[in-house]
């Protein structure tokens, strides 16, 4: 099951969509090939702080720092528009997709 919880009720530059776009491709595939996960959730929010992405899943985790070419790309498409992401994992209890733009201002 895939849930959608929230979308940006402002204009998005399409570069910043596109970044953003990759990454979540990126990341629900990784879902897909290694979670076993039940559930995916995928937030997209725009604020004070920036543009926001959230991916996360109910899957098996991982031990170990979360690393690998997915999550390189992940990081490469969110440094391309000026972000940052990060890889929460917890062995059992899933993985988080964290990733932030800032506003032009």
């Amino acid at each position: 099951m895939v849930e959608t919880w929230a979308l940006p009720a402002t204009d998005v530059p399409s570069r910043v969509t596109r970044g953003v776009m990759t990454t979540m491709g990126e990341a629900l595939s990784n879902v897909e090939r290694h979670s076993t996960a039940k559930t995916v959730s995928i937030a997209v929010t725009a604020g004070r702080n920036g543009l926001r992405l959230t991916v996360s899943d109910d899957g098996q985790g991982s031990p170990a720092p979360v690393t690998g070419r997915g999550i390189a790309r992940m990081r490469a498409a969110f440094a391309e528009i000026g972000g940052s992401l990060s890889v929460n994992s917890v062995p059992g209890e899933g993985t988080t997709v964290s990733g932030v733009v800032p506003m032009a201002r």
